[in-house]
This record gives C-alpha cells, structure tokens and sequence, in this order.
C-alpha cells in the first residue's frame, strides 16, 4: 500500500501532529486514582501508543467538575477536584509522550446526563430538562439549573488552565456527541428549556458555544479546541435506534441539521471536528460492533467535509489500513482515528510505516474487554492484547532459562500460548489432532460479519510462523507420546465440544450443532430453521442462517437472549438483536424442548404447556462442554502442567487469549 497521505504532518489550529492518525478517545476506567487523576498505569497506556507512531493522542473524558453532577469515584478523572495533584501527574504523561514526537490533547466533558447509569450516580442523575434516564426509565433526570449550568461552563475555563500548566497541546470538548449531557441540550428530544440554553437548533447551541468562548478567554485563542461530534443520532425512538440502510424518522439529530449545526460551530471557532454518529438510544453507532461495516462514518463525514473547512477526524472501525489511506486520499476525513484497534495492537502505525500489515494484530469488534469491562464496573483492556492497560506489569521479558514446551490444541488459547512463550526465548511445539489451526473460530468466522475472526486466525498463523514455531498436525497427545518427547512445561489447550441435548429424536438426520452447520459438515436443506439456544452463537447462526434466505425460528428456554453465561456487550447485543427483527427472526423464549420430530419440535413453556414448533432443520446451540481428558490423566504425573482456555472453561476469546498470555508470560 502506498502511504501518499496518512504519514503526512496536518495543522489542528497552530499545532503540526506529525502524521495523520489520532488515538481515539475511550474513558480510563480502572486507570484513575480515589481523587481524578491519571493513575501511573494510565500514563503507561498512553505512552505506549505514542511509542507506536500515532500523531495525535486524546485523552478519555475528564471532568470539567464533579459537584452538579456527582459522579462515584474513581469512575473517570476531574481535573478540578485536586488540581495540583491532577497537573504534577498529567505533566509526566505529556512529557512522556512529547518525548516520541506525539502530540496530546485533553478531553474534557460536561458529564454524562441522561446517559448515567445510576448505579454510578452520587444522587439524582441530571439532564437539560426532567426526562427518563437511558439505563432504568423509571428514573427521572433532575433539570440543571440555569446557574448550574453557567458553574459548569466556569469550570470547563478552570480546566483548561489545568491543561494548559500540565502541557496538553489542545483540548477536545466532549460532546455534541452520542447522547451525552451536551449533547442532550443541543438535541430538541431531550432540551425543553425555556432559557437561554434551550429554543431552536441555533439556540440550542448556546451551551457548546459559550463553553468554547470560555476556553479561549482563559488560555487564549491559538489554544486549539476541538468537539466530538455526531453528525446524525440516528434515534428512531427512545432507547431505539435505527440500522444501517433502515427507513425511519429521525427523533434525534438528522443529517440537514448536523451539517447546519456544524458550520455554526466552526464559526464560533471550534479547530476540529471529531466526527461521527450515533447516540445511546443507537449506542451501536456510537460504539460500532462487528455488525457494523468498517468506515461506517464515511458517508457522513464526506458529507460534513463539503461544509467545514477545519480538519475533520473520523473513527468508526477505520483500521484497515488501505480503508484509512483511500478515506483520506478520497477527501472523506482529513485524521484517522484508530480506539479499540490501538488497543489490540498500539504498534498499529509503526507496522504500516514499515509494510507490515500482515503483522498487525486485529480488533475483532468484540466489545468484551474494552466497553464490556467498563460497563462491568473494571479496568479497561482489550480480548485479543491482556496488556492493555497493564503495559509495564504485563511487559514481556525473556525466559531465565529456556524451556521445552509442550502446547496441546491448535485454538486460539494454544496458538497464543505458543506465539508468547516462543517470544520470551523457549522452545515451542503445538500438537494440534486436525489438519489446521484455529479450534471454534474457524467455524465462528464463517458468517460474512466475522471476517475480523478471520484476520485474527490469519494473524496468529503469520506471527507463529515469523517465531518458527514447531506445528505438528495429525497428531493426539498421548501419554506414551510425551514419554517419548519428554516436555519440560505441557500446556493443555484441548478446547472444547459442542453439548448436545439429551433428548428424543436429537440423532435424527435433520439435528446438527451450530459448529456442523457453519463448517458445512452438515448442510441446512429445507427453508425452515429452528436454532435452540439463544446465546451469542445461537444469535449469530440464525441471522447467518436468515442472510440467505431461511425462515429461523430461536427457541430459548430464558426470558431473553443472550442473557445468560459470559456478558454479550451492550452494543453487539442490541444491534444483533435488531438485526434478527430487521430478518424476520421467529423468536420464542421460556421454552423448552422436549423432543425433537421429523418436522417439528415439542416444546413446554415454564408452566409445563406443551405446544410444537416447525422445524425441518434443527440447529443445537447450547453451549460446549471443556475438554479435560488428558488433563486430568496427566494432573498427578507433570510438574508443570496447565490447563487454558476453553478446556479449562468454556467462555469466549478473552478466556483464551488471557488464560495463555498469564500463564506462558511466567513459565
């Protein structure tokens, strides 16, 4: 790929950032100290992505206070709550970072609003006017006062001292963007104000104009000041937003007045715009899941670009790098901005300066460890890199002594193991019984919404190459086999199978698992479809199965779907939701089956009612029982043996990777 524009310096304000490629914003939680500031390993975080080439780093929300709208600590940082402590440790992570070259801005939020959950609400949650809250409706949002909202203005000015004596090189309000508390004054479904913060779409600018003004009055007018901003909310109703290519009328934020609301805030002065769509009610935009297409945003910024002549930053799933350079050469954003795949692989620009792509480790849109984990109430990190967020402790560092590791499975937690312990210098062979590597995300990564899945096996098969590690295929471990090659360390990665129910009429031709059907071991003749279970694999084979053409029934014996075992995040559950209604998805809960027929499945609700349901193909999705078998003969004979992964429990890609990576780390 020929790198004609993303390496090349850009002018935000009068600050030059060295290339084209900006950090996204995403909160720190679990990197903040008891009094809102950067905890050492959130200064490690950062300065590991300006280590790997990015130009432009912003920061996650800071709050410009934490008083009128309280907020339990540590959640995120506040500047104004100990500014002295807030400077001295903000000052090492701008020194830090201006040591690679990198530039760093802060961003500074009004608070979250309506969008709070009030589990981590000191108090009332509080909006523009008195309307429900997102999380829990049955809670009411208390309306800011008018003096309320002129204190937080003040202090967004306080803040950017703050910014200005630590060394950040501009700051980035947050947000005419995705539903948060500024966003909800500027959007006429959640501002019913009668002052001067409410009123029509120009009005309704008041708040994110007089908060601009503010920071340029206390630190100066070349201090450059940029806003995340939605184009379009893409609110269909409250807590409902609308799909990619749906029909719907826009309750939030539409295309025209984003565009007009846009070119009012450049002429206020703002320097960029960080730009984008979605709100909570459509939190899938705002947080693109794997069912989102990468460059979701495109559409909207080449449209924004046409009326704004300030640089324009996009995000939105951007980190094929041939998608990134062809986005700027096509004038469809003027910065790239790369969150969750900074997160999977910080060295991201380095590689493609270099030409190695084919060595960049890929975000698989999964959500479980970056939004998951702080919606969990933990540390933020990343499912397929566990040293996100733990950059020093998690370090890798050569082997004391060099070591014969045995890895048994070729999956995702034996590949990582390899791939880890190779790099800390021991000599590494997987046995893997197949004739290819990848376990369940083979399978998995057949829908044509996985290819992230895809890129991620391919990755794993480049790097164990690049660190020529011994792959034996065809092969069972035994005992007799390890007597003979004698291993010093045996990491067991024997994955898992698929459970399948025990029940009357499961061995007949029609049944086959989710793995059997994805692998086309065995094939979906007949046009109607009953997948049981409703798990994420159930879900996800359903809407595969609806893609082409099928009538799906999901029969699930809970209340919902996708509520039980590991957490689905909250993005990738409510857009693959809305996806199986968008394909006539069929489905029933509080059911259970209780035989399965030639052309239908019995079935009884949780008052033992019995009904039948049509089903020419069944498709069993409950679940996969751990493979321990030559474990447990091994347990009381090997000194060193482990057990990762999904052998160890059945869960998803973060089990895998982080059992491996934890446990061949230390060997």
């Amino acid at each position: 790929m020929e790198k004609k524009n993303i390496f090349k310096p850009i002018k935000i304000g009068k600050v030059e950032v060295k290339n084209r490629i900006a950090m996204a914003p995403m909160g720190t939680v679990g990197l903040v100290t008891p009094d809102g500031c950067f905890s050492q390993r959130a200064i490690d975080y950062y300065v590991e992505r300006a280590k790997g080439g990015t130009g432009l780093i912003i920061t996650g929300i800071v709050k410009a206070e934490n008083e009128i709208e309280k907020l339990k600590m540590p959640i995120f940082p506040c500047a104004t709550t100990n500014p002295i402590h807030f400077a001295q440790v903000a000052t090492e992570l701008t020194e830090r970072v201006h040591a690679y070259g990198s530039k760093i801005f802060l961003q500074v939020t009004m608070g979250l609003g309506r969008s709070a959950n009030p589990k981590i609400v000191d108090g009332q949650p509080v909006a523009p006017s008195a309307i429900p809250n997102y999380w829990d409706p049955s809670v009411t949002c208390r309306e800011l006062t008018t003096n309320e909202v002129e204190t937080i203005i003040k202090k967004f000015g306080d803040t950017a001292e703050i910014a200005v004596e630590s060394g950040f090189d501009g700051i980035e309000v947050h947000a005419v963007h995705e539903g948060y508390l500024l966003d909800q004054f500027t959007i006429s479904l959640f501002n019913r104000r009668t002052d001067k913060f409410g009123g029509n779409s120009k009005e309704r600018l008041t708040l994110p104009i007089e908060i601009l003004k503010e920071i340029k009055n206390r630190v100066g007018q070349d201090f450059p000041v940029g806003v995340r901003y939605s184009i379009k909310s893409f609110i269909k109703d409250w807590c409902q937003g609308g799909l990619p290519e749906e029909e719907f009328k826009e309750l939030g934020r539409d295309l025209e007045e984003g565009l007009e609301s846009a070119k009012i805030l450049e002429e206020a002065g703002y320097d960029e715009f960080n730009a984008d769509g979605g709100t909570y009610d459509a939190w899938y935009w705002a947080h693109p899941p794997v069912y989102q297409k990468h460059g979701c945003y495109l559409s909207l910024t080449e449209k924004l670009k046409k009326v704004v002549k300030v640089p324009v930053l996009v995000a939105g799933r951007m980190e094929i790098p041939e998608l990134a350079e062809k986005a700027l050469e096509e004038n469809k954003a003027d910065m790239v901005e790369l969150g969750r795949e900074l997160l999977a692989d910080p060295y991201w620009p380095k590689k493609v300066l270099a030409g190695q792509n084919e060595r960049i480790r890929p975000c698989i849109g999964c959500q479980v460890a970056c939004l998951g984990r702080i919606f969990a109430g933990k540390s933020i990190s990343c499912a397929v890199n566990p040293s996100t967020g733990h950059e020093e402790q998690y370090a890798l560092k050569p082997a004391l002594k060099t070591k014969n590791v045995m890895v048994v499975g070729g999956g995702i937690a034996g590949m990582e193991a390899a791939r880890v312990a190779a790099i800390r210098g021991h000599k590494v062979t997987i046995y893997e019984k197949t004739d290819k590597l990848g376990g369940h995300i083979i399978a998995g990564g057949v829908p044509d919404f996985k290819e992230d899945d895809r890129r991620l096996l391919d990755w794993y098969k480049n790097e164990l190459k690049e660190l020529n590690v011994d792959i034996k295929f065809g092969v069972e471990v035994t005992e007799e086999l390890i007597d003979k090659e004698k291993p010093e360390v045996i990491i067991a990665a024997t994955g898992s199978t698929s459970i399948v129910l025990n029940v009357e009429g499961v061995d007949r031709d029609n049944v086959a698992t989710a793995t059997e059907v994805l692998l086309g071991e065995k094939s979906v003749k007949n046009n109607k479809v009953t997948v049981i279970g409703g798990g994420l694999v159930g879900c996800e084979t359903a809407l595969w199965l609806a893609k082409q053409g099928k009538e799906v029934t999901i029969l699930e014996s809970l209340e919902d779907l996708m509520i039980a075992g590991n957490p689905v995040p909250h993005a990738n559950r409510i857009m693959l939701i809305d996806l199986l209604k968008m394909h006539k998805v069929k489905v029933l809960t509080n059911k259970y089956v209780y035989e399965i027929k030639e052309k239908s499945i019995v079935v009884a609700d949780n008052k033992h009612k019995k009904s039948e349901v049509d089903a020419e193909n069944v498709v069993l999705a409950v679940g996969y029982a751990s493979d321990t078998k030559l474990y447990d003969k091994l347990r009381d004979k090997v000194p060193e043996l482990y057990l990762i992964g999904d052998a160890r429990k059945a869960a998803n890609i973060l089990n895998a990777v982080w059992d491996a990576y934890e446990v061949a780390r230390n060997i």
